[in-house]
């Protein structure tokens, strides 16, 4: 099955560099490109290339109807005519559809091309626990999904066969003090530290004797196992803290059995609140009951080497789940993060649509073939534009077929026979033999609907926005001249 569509899907462009590409690129058009492709990593997560290819094939095309005397606004025109046909088209397309996105079996056909080209051979066992993860946070009577409810957390180790979920938030730290574990835990979480309390303005104490500072350290320490003790009161098990916990208040947590845990991070505090269903307090103040977060067990782990909190919860309460990522090296689970990003995406999109058009350039070929079709019928000059626009689409095939060491005129060729006949589905097989196609329906190779939906609308559009520009773009630096090396003043310039 390796013949999936891996040239095209397969993210040359992952999201967490396109900041740093428009840092780094300094010409204004391809930062349009880069831009249209961020926007469609905001949108669906998944056909960041799919665009950036896309862009750049239809400005090549472009420049070649500027030289043939196409004025830019035609060109546009036409760009925006065969947009226009091609989404018009593209829902007649759909092969597959997800009407229930509480089937597994449904969810895992959609989701495993996306899988696939990221980790071929590790896909079944990547779809059932990605579907799986997605399926168990889903509350009951709705089909709204939050990309941000599935954590990922890479331990060092093991093989990713032991990769597993988690219903609830893993942590990679250990517990502050002497209790690991707690059932049925009542969570108190604060934002502040669980310390003795500071004064908010600077004050002088004058001491006289021995008997007053013992006495004023007593002071400090009785309110601070008050306030311990009053938490305790609540009924809370686990006190959760964004900040440092004091040797004192360790202490009082173990005289009150109370689990002590450190998150550094506000963001984990946040989503732990999300999970637990809890509120958290700004001061060291015992909680209400509508603000103690609940969870079935919080304990201690360890995997390989690495120290573990666990907060579990049952699956029908979970709001958030944790895909737990097992590997032998940084780099490899990286990898597999990417493809669970994919696949948590494509869910994702499943939620709002749950269609599914052929891949393997199946669908490219399909619609240059209609639109190529649509453009004889035009009368003006856009249909240069609709017939470059057309041709623009034949890049995917081409780009598979460079990469599998096929010519590409071959296998435009046969696809565009195969689709002459009515075979709307067949892509090429780039596992198969001089130049084979294949239906990609029945092989199970299939695109999101609306990623190929949004990435025509970001291509499009970035590619007419550069057209439209009546200057010459190009990337010079604006100011004047550099200051001279040295730092110096030129004698010339008195």
């Amino acid at each position: 099955m390796s013949y999936i569509i891996l040239a095209f899907i397969t993210q040359i462009i992952i999201y967490n560099y396109l900041a740093l590409l428009l840092a780094l690129i300094e010409h204004p058009a391809a930062k349009l490109i880069i831009l249209g492709s961020q926007m469609q990593e905001e949108e669906m997560g998944d056909g960041t290339n799919f665009v950036i290819i896309f862009a750049g094939a239809l400005l090549s095309n472009a420049d070649n109807l500027l030289r043939m005397g196409l004025t830019p606004s035609e060109i546009v025109n036409g760009y925006k005519l065969a947009l226009a046909k091609a989404l018009e088209i593209l829902p007649t397309l759909s092969c597959f559809e997800v009407k229930d996105v509480r089937n597994t079996e449904h969810v895992a056909k959609g989701m495993k091309t996306a899988i696939m080209s990221k980790q071929y051979g590790n896909e079944e066992f990547l779809t059932n626990l990605i579907t799986k993860a997605c399926v168990s946070i889903l509350p009951d009577g709705s089909s709204s999904f939050n990309v941000d409810n599935i954590r990922i957390t890479k331990i060092l180790g093991s093989g990713l066969l032991n990769s597993e979920i988690v219903q609830g938030m893993v942590f990679k730290r250990n517990v502050e003090g002497d209790i690991t574990k707690a059932t049925k835990a009542k969570i108190a979480v604060y934002t502040c530290p669980v310390d003795i309390a500071t004064t908010e303005t600077k004050g002088t104490v004058l001491i006289k004797s021995a008997d007053e500072l013992m006495k004023f350290s007593r002071g400090e320490e009785s309110q601070l196992e008050d306030q311990i003790k009053a938490i305790a009161d609540t009924g809370a098990t686990v006190v959760v803290a964004g900040s440092k916990f004091g040797d004192m208040a360790l202490h009082y947590l173990n005289k009150y059995n109370l689990m002590g845990v450190r998150l550094n991070s506000k963001f984990d505090l946040r989503r732990l609140c999300k999970a637990v269903n809890a509120t958290a307090l700004p001061r060291l103040t015992p909680p209400a009951a509508s603000e103690l977060g609940y969870a079935d067990s919080v304990a201690v782990d360890e995997l390989g080497d690495t120290g573990i909190v666990l907060f579990k919860l049952d699956g029908s309460e979970s709001r958030i789940a944790t895909v737990v990522l097992r590997g032998s090296t940084e780099n490899y689970m990286d990898d597999i993060e990417r493809a669970v990003d994919d696949g948590v995406n494509v869910f994702k999109g499943i939620t709002k649509d749950g269609r599914f058009v052929p891949g393997a350039g199946a669908t490219e070929i399909e619609l240059a073939h209609q639109i190529s079709k649509y453009a004889d019928t035009l009368a003006g000059l856009e249909q240069y534009a609709v017939h470059s626009f057309a041709t623009s689409l034949e890049v995917f095939v081409k780009t598979l077929a460079e990469n599998t060491g096929v010519r590409s005129n071959e296998v435009i060729s046969k696809l565009y026979a195969a689709h002459n006949e009515g075979k709307k589905t067949h892509g090429f097989d780039i596992n198969g033999e001089n130049s084979s196609i294949l239906d990609a329906a029945e092989a199970g190779i299939l695109d999101l609907y609306l990623t190929k939906m949004w990435a025509f609308k970001y291509a499009t559009s970035a590619a007419n926005t550069i057209l439209q520009v009546d200057q010459i773009i190009m990337a010079k630096r604006a100011g004047g001249p550099k200051p001279p090396q040295g730092g110096g003043a030129d004698p010339d310039d008195d």
